[in-house]
């Protein structure tokens, strides 16, 4: 279903623009690489020259170094390169996340990079971009995933946290550092229940966030003078996956855990990770939002880069758009993504 003249194609290093000469979120280094996101699917080590939005550029620079040569782009903005008309658009994924627009010899395509459709007060919320062809990813493409609304999820964190609260246990939420976590504290910015711990992998990122004018709670360390055992007792622990189960947990004692992420959807996810609670909550679209964002594309071509690849294109074709997948390498950003996807097949 390729075409010669095709203004992405994929390569060893990553998906290719042949007119621009350069590589959108390459896995492998390369000379020229557009980055959707920070996260570290997308965003590698290695290249000698970056483009991105300017909401990705303290994030890339504390995770890449600070030395990288990067340019960047604010949203809506046009740059050329080799007669390539690139422009970036967002994505409602993370802070800084861009759809990546081509126009080049009257043909239009979009790579979404990562996107989810709901408005979550802490990133740019998704837009839609009209092209001929769209290339999106599919790691919730199942029928079975369909998030709650934002109004019903933080209420059921709250009341978890409430309850604990009550019984003078901490609250140890796991959740992505980048993205995610600053989602839930912007959601739970007015709970008032008790301090709000974060891990050291958040908390510089949450300085970014706050930097950006995104409004969180205020959060301290474990180790901040006046967080006696009572308060402790009334906190909300926010920490990475990695977090769970290592020597800095001891210092809370008797807690209750729970896991924020798209995979709860999934039953067992929650007893596989060992946690007492289970939230439904993904930086990622879900089934509907998947299929609302590459309708609204217009594109009468669609490739899919990750996730649940076979279904989305079999569905694609179904409905008399020409699907084909892309073999990348994203989808590991979120450290419990690769468990949960081996179970998905508990999904049907």
């Amino acid at each position: 279903m390729g075409f010669d003249n095709d203004l992405i194609v994929a390569r060893p290093e990553g998906l290719y623009c042949p007119p621009g000469d350069f590589y959108i979120d390459p896995w492998r280094p390369v000379d020229r690489a557009v980055i959707t996101h920070a996260h570290s699917d997308h965003a590698r080590v290695g290249h000698s020259h970056y483009l991105a939005h300017h909401g990705n550029a303290p994030i890339l620079r504390r995770r890449l170094g600070e030395d990288i040569t990067l340019q960047t782009l604010g949203y809506g903005e046009v740059v050329e390169h080799h007669g390539v008309r690139l422009s970036l658009h967002p994505a409602g994924h993370v802070r800084g996340s861009a759809q990546v627009r081509l126009e080049h010899g009257g043909r239009v395509w979009v790579a979404s990079g990562d996107y989810k459709l709901e408005d979550d007060g802490t990133c740019a919320p998704f837009e839609p971009v009209r092209c001929d062809t769209f290339i999106t990813e599919s790691t919730f493409g199942l029928p079975i995933y369909r998030w709650p609304s934002q109004a019903a999820l933080f209420a059921e964190i709250r009341a978890w946290w409430q309850g604990n609260a009550e019984a003078g246990r901490p609250s140890v939420l796991y959740a992505y550092a980048l993205g995610k976590a600053q989602r839930l504290l912007h959601g739970l910015r007015d709970a008032g229940i008790g301090p709000i711990v974060a891990h050291g992998a958040v908390e510089p990122l949450n300085a970014i966030y706050r930097a950006a004018g995104v409004t969180l709670p205020d959060t301290v360390s474990v180790g901040d003078v006046g967080l006696d055992k009572a308060a402790l007792g009334r906190a909300l622990v926010i920490a990475p996956p990695s977090a769970g189960r290592s020597p800095w947990m001891r210092r809370f004692g008797d807690y209750s855990d729970a896991f924020a992420s798209g995979w709860m959807q999934l039953r067992g996810t929650r007893r596989r990770r060992g946690v007492d609670r289970g939230f439904v909550v993904s930086d990622h679209a879900d089934w509907p939002g998947l299929q609302r964002a590459i309708m609204a594309s217009g594109a009468e071509r669609v490739f899919v880069t990750h996730g649940q690849v076979a279904v989305m294109v079999r569905w694609l074709s179904e409905q008399g758009l020409q699907a084909q997948s892309f073999a990348t390498e994203y989808g590991h950003e979120d450290e419990d993504a690769p468990a949960a996807a081996a179970a998905a097949g508990e999904a049907g």
